[in-house]
């Protein structure tokens, strides 16, 4: 049987004809596509009912992959961003399994979080300050560390440079020592030169033999007191006998070796670093002016921006601070009323704020009000009748711990602040934290008291096996620091108080200092550490800052961290311009 022939110009009418009919053509792999094929009209328009116009983009793909999409966008942009494209990419930031697989992924798989109650827990804002958290101080430590290195590197440069000096000196006054002895050798001999030559010589020498000693006697100090600041090879240059009064040849070979291990190794020379200088981190590193002239035992953020710092010190003194002016701050007043020569009488232990009310406890066994809004003019006195040791603040209410084992409740409006005293330790009351309804407060007696202010009763109290001395509640959780260099974590949830965990997080000694919220945790102690962490069991620490001094104290406000130092001095960390 034989196969039909058909031509080229047969086979181009039969395609032209059924793209007239409208008839779908097929398309084959080696075929090139027609003008009908790719959809293009070539007759004239035809009406056709209107239609919704489908999704497209993002809100095109299934619902799941825009949520992985939105997972890997910082949680500033998921809150902040999205809402304002469309409602439903609003959405995506209402989804709360998101915001629990975003807060487990910063904190880790071996980690609980939240540490107290899951009920009502903000997870959206808990991921945005972890995130925050983890983009300020992630590279801290490591950034404070290459600072120290290059400040210890150039005290060390500077030792080799005076130690260099002073030697070159000494050559100098050798050098002209003998040419003083050689001038005199030409002089004529006569009976006033025959005696200045029997006489001067044991003196000179006397000199030179307790110049000797001087310079062996600060030699060995220097040794003592690790303050030579150089390496073997350049000791044993110093002790070498050549190089005083020797060659002055030998001397300078021996420099110019040290010069050349010195350009060697990079000290001195204007060569470019071998590595790139690593970006400076994101917080700035700032010690505010010199303003008290004894330990500082409390510091407190204010206004809402932590732009306000206020400081109390072992000198008396309340100090207000401007952290916008200048470039470290400036000192905008010492607090003080009538007739007083400092703020208080007595050490200032502790501040608390509420608005534009700020509070000052001191050893004097007095609080002092202060109207921030009126430049820091005094509001008003209180009276105790022990030590002020911790302060709480709720509105017009006022809470104070005393050494006498009571916290007092003061109306900060009335001519008779004082409320009602109570006695729910045994010891003196050192830290304080409160809100609308429940009182918590930590004794050196280990324990720690919850009060019902509504019921207007003692609703627990709980034994410990140490005392707490720093304390921070938040939401549902409290975070404290004890006397052993523990971190302990309750949970208030409808009334219940229990302990949940206590955590070893690094430091040795004194917890002084605890601020949390549901993404941060800060930490501060003698042991002269400062330490951010994530809020998990166990905590996950991001950074630990180390301190020339112990640290008393800490406040934390809009990202910007105070500390209060036993050197004399407030020390601040915030975000750089």
């Amino acid at each position: 049987m034989s196969v039909p022939q058909v031509t080229l110009e047969e086979e181009e009418k039969e395609r032209g004809r059924n793209v007239f009919v409208g008839e779908p053509p097929s398309l084959n792999s080696n075929d090139e596509p027609q003008p009908g094929q790719l959809g293009l009209n070539l007759g004239p328009p035809v009406n056709t009912p209107e239609t919704s116009p489908s999704p497209s983009g993002l809100l095109s793909l299934p619902w799941e992959m825009v949520a992985r999409i939105a997972s890997h966008l910082p949680a500033q942009c998921v809150i902040n961003v999205l809402p304002q494209v469309c409602r439903a990419l609003g959405e995506v930031g209402e989804d709360t399994s998101a915001w629990q697989l975003r807060a487990h992924r910063l904190t880790g798989p071996k980690s609980s979080f939240p540490v107290g109650p899951r009920d009502h827990f903000d997870w959206s804002t808990a991921c945005l300050e972890m995130e925050q958290l983890i983009e300020h101080w992630a590279g801290q430590e490591e950034w404070a560390a290459r600072q120290r290195a290059v400040q210890e590197q150039d005290e060390v440069m500077e030792d080799e440079i005076e130690e260099v000096e002073a030697d070159e000196e000494g050559e100098q006054a050798a050098g002209e020592v003998n040419r003083a002895e050689h001038e005199d050798a030409r002089e004529p001999d006569g009976p006033q030169a025959l005696q200045d030559h029997i006489e001067e010589p044991p003196a000179r020498h006397g000199e030179e033999e307790g110049d000797n000693n001087a310079a062996l006697i600060i030699r060995d100090e220097g040794r003592e007191n690790g303050m030579a600041g150089v390496d073997e090879d350049e000791e044993n240059y110093q002790d070498h006998p050549e190089g005083i009064g020797g060659d002055g040849r030998e001397d300078n070979g021996n420099l110019d070796e040290m010069m050349d291990e010195g350009a060697d190794e990079g000290v001195g020379t204007d060569s470019p670093p071998t590595q790139t200088p690593s970006p400076p981190p994101a917080l700035e590193h700032i010690t505010l002016p010199s303003g008290h002239i004894a330990d500082v035992n409390s510091v407190l953020l204010v206004g809402g921006d932590g732009s306000v710092c206020a400081s109390g010190s072992r000198d008396r003194n309340v100090n207000l601070w401007d952290l916008r002016k200048g470039p470290r701050g400036v000192l905008l007043r010492t607090l003080g009323g009538r007739g007083l020569f400092s703020t208080h009488r007595g050490w200032v232990w502790c501040l608390a704020a509420s608005g534009p009310l700020l509070a000052s406890g001191s050893f004097d066994s007095t609080v002092r009000l202060w109207d921030l809004e009126a430049g820091g003019a005094e509001r008003g006195l209180i009276r105790g009748r022990a030590a002020v040791l911790c302060l709480s603040c709720q509105a017009d209410t006022l809470l104070a711990g005393s050494h006498d084992q009571k916290v007092s409740i003061y109306d900060t409006r009335a001519a008779e602040p004082l409320v009602k005293s109570l006695r729910l330790h045994g010891d003196a009351v050192l830290c304080l934290a409160s809100d609308e309804q429940y009182i918590l407060s930590g004794s050196k007696d280990n324990t720690v008291a919850v009060f019902d202010r509504r019921a207007g009763k003692l609703l627990q109290k709980v034994q410990l096996k140490s005392y707490l001395l720093s304390m921070s509640y938040s939401g549902q959780e409290v975070w404290a620091g004890d006397n052993h260099g523990l971190v302990h974590t309750f949970s208030m949830n409808e009334g219940s108080f229990r302990s949940i965990a206590q955590f070893n997080v690094g430091h040795s000694s004194l917890v002084t200092g605890v601020h949390h919220s549901s993404g941060t945790l800060y930490t501060c102690s003698s042991d002269r550490t400062i330490k951010v962490h994530l809020p998990c069991a166990p905590p996950k620490t991001l950074c630990t800052l180390h301190h020339q001094a112990g640290v008393n104290g800490l406040s934390v406000e809009a990202g910007v961290l105070a500390i209060a130092s036993g050197d004399m001095n407030v020390e601040v960390w915030r975000p750089r311009q």
